[in-house]
Formats: structure tokens, sequence, C-alpha cells
């Protein structure tokens, strides 16, 4: 069963008060700290440099190890980027725990897992955070979905039928959708309908990119605009390239509430 890790403050959080307007989110892919060969190579430090080259105010982070004899790099980049940062376990990998990651430059209101282990082959979660609004929450879900179309409907049906997941949301990740199927069908007819498969931006692999893995999905709120992010950083360190989005937050705000 996933789990939830603790969850980390950043030792300066920043007081930002609250977003009007617009939200710039991304997703990103870290190809657990190897950089875009991958293997048994450790260097959380090529991500690091394309995570603070994003500067955005919500990542979800996929493939996310937390070490059991190294330092555990989302403490790095929490401290060092004033990100509040939750993680969720899908499972315990022989160097570490691996799951789903969500960053943030706001205290979240709520964090809780999904499990999505649905197939025999592939362990699967999401984690789910929740951020106060003026008049009504966020929920933003950071995901990584099975290679297996008939595993990955059931997948997003669990994600899309949630009680907890019926208001405003985004949904963020690593939707393994290389083709179409009716996992990626549901996911544009229940968010905006705007994005067909044809016309998401190509984020894999990273040196050349040709496939459309990475989605970001929203409910509630707008999307305005859409992109890869394609820098030599990128290209190096991870096998999938960042996708941002700018967020158009419509009727309501998000705000910081802070408890004493």
């Amino acid at each position: 069963m996933p789990y939830l890790a603790p969850l980390r403050v950043p030792a300066q959080p920043p007081h930002i008060g609250q977003t009007h307007g617009n939200l710039e989110v991304a997703t990103y892919n870290v190809h657990r700290w190897a950089g875009v060969r991958g293997g048994q190579k450790w260097d959380p430090e090529l991500a690091f440099r394309v995570i603070e080259e994003l500067d955005s105010d919500i990542i979800a982070l996929q493939e996310v190890l937390r070490p059991f004899n190294r330092e555990d790099p989302l403490e790095h980049i929490s401290d060092a980027l004033n990100l509040h940062v939750a993680f969720a376990v899908t499972r315990a990998h022989r160097r570490g725990e691996l799951g789903n990651a969500v960053l943030s430059r706001r205290p979240m209101k709520a964090v809780f897992t999904l499990d999505l282990n649905f197939g025999v082959f592939e362990r699967r979660s999401a984690i789910a955070a929740q951020f106060h609004g003026t008049t009504r929450d966020l929920t933003v879900v950071a995901t990584h979905l099975a290679l297996i179309d008939r595993t990955r409907e059931r997948q997003v049906h669990s994600i899309l039928d949630h009680p907890e997941l019926q208001g405003p949301a985004l949904l963020l990740g690593d939707m393994n959708a290389w083709r179409k199927c009716r996992a990626t069908k549901r996911l544009n007819d229940t968010f905006t309908t705007r994005h067909h498969n044809q016309n998401w931006p190509s984020t894999f692999p990273s040196p050349l990119p040709v496939l459309s893995l990475d989605r970001i999905y929203s409910r509630g709120v707008g999307i305005k605009q859409m992109r890869p992010h394609d820098t030599p950083a990128s290209r190096k360190g991870s096998d999938h390239l960042p996708l941002l989005a700018t967020v158009q937050l419509g009727q309501f705000d998000i705000v910081e509430r802070r408890t004493r």
C-alpha cells in the first residue's frame, strides 16, 4: 500500500499571501535522479538544476527516489528553493523509497495518497495535495500511470471518481500516454477538451522528444499556455523533459493560511 512520508517545510518558508490570476505549474519525471541515461547513476544535482530553472509555484515529480544511505534530494530542494514538499511512497526500491512528490511555494491544507495498484507487474500510486482557496479549494494530483492500457484505464477511473477530487483540480504527471486509448479519452473528456493527443507537447525522450507521455489536465480552472521546458540542463537531467503550464485560477484565488 502507498504511504505518506513526513511533510517537509523549508527552513525559511516565505510569506507569499494571496495568489491572483495565474499559477505556474510543472510536471517532471526525474528518473530516480539518474540523469538521462538512468541505471545505477546517482546525480540529483542534474535534476535540481532543472527544477531551479522551472521557477514554478507547484511542481509534480515522478520516479522520486528517497535513498536509504544517502542525503535525501527532496530535503535539499526544499531548503535551497524554499519549497514545501509532500512525498508519497509507491514501493520500496533496493536503494530507497520510490514514489511521487508535490513541491509548492505555499503550505498545503491536506495531503493524501491514492492506491492505483490494479496490475500485477506495476506498482503505482498518486499523491493529492489540497490548497486553500478564497471560495473553493484546489486539489493537485501527481501520478505516474501504468504502461498497460487496461490497467491505466482503471487507474484513471479511480482518480476521477474519488470523492475528494470532484472540485477544481489539476492532474499532473507521467501518464504513459504513448498512444490513444480509452484512458486518455476519458481524461480528455472529463478535464479540458482543448488538448487532444496530437496537440500535446512532446517530452520523451529528452534528447530528441517524440512522445507526449507527460500531461497536465485541469478542471474548474483554465490552462492558458502549455509548453515543454527544453534547455541544455533539461536534456541531461532526466529522460523526460518537464512540462509547464500557466493556469488561470478564474473565479477563485489560492490563499495562504498559517496555524499558530
